[in-house]
């Protein structure tokens, strides 16, 4: 037995769970199946396949999966805003400081279908969009805890066509609306 230590960058990771998704049912099937193998060796290669196939679905509770987002947006095409909560303020949310170096803040040439409206911690409450109470909206923060406050949020004050989107670090969801 011997440990592996690999130390990536989070786009590394993603790139690397995905080579493992597609490569991990071939090893495991020629290793599970090849009687040179020990039943514990096999039985390790297993639960570290159900592991990883496990860690690559994880998302935070509330953010919606990639297919139901690219449905969502499709659905929505040109009504859909985006609405990111994320702080640019460094000493109020560092944690945002590497979203913002992936993917920037809404503006007229970047994400034009986004809004700019920060989730206050302090209130639990934010700025309410300007659009009709049904408008198709995903919120997003850098990873989903904050877009689920703020989806949560805006379903209280009414408005009817929410999803948590997430945020950059969420890649796979990130990729069906963070252009927009």
């Amino acid at each position: 037995t011997f440990l592996l230590t690999v130390s990536l960058t989070s786009c590394a990771m993603v790139m690397f769970r995905a080579l493992l998704l597609l490569l991990l049912p071939l090893i495991c099937s020629a290793w599970t199946s090849a009687p040179m193998f020990s039943r514990s060796a096999r039985a390790v290669v297993t639960r570290n396949k159900n592991l990883l196939l496990h860690m690559s679905s994880q998302r935070k509770a509330g953010v919606s999966a990639p297919g139901e987002l690219r449905d969502f947006v499709q659905a929505a095409a040109e009504k859909l805003v985006v609405v990111d909560v994320r702080n640019p303020n460094a000493s109020v949310e560092p944690g945002d400081q590497k979203s913002l170096a992936v993917a920037p803040l809404p503006s007229d040439e970047t994400r034009p279908q986004a809004v700019h409206l920060i989730w206050d911690r302090d209130s639990d409450a934010m700025p309410l969009p300007d659009v009709d109470k049904d408008t198709p909206i995903i919120t997003h923060c850098g990873g989903g805890g904050r877009g689920q406050k703020a989806k949560d949020y805006l379903e209280k004050n009414g408005f009817t066509n929410v999803l948590n989107g997430g945020g950059p670090k969420e890649t796979e969801c990130w990729a069906e609306f963070g252009e927009k």
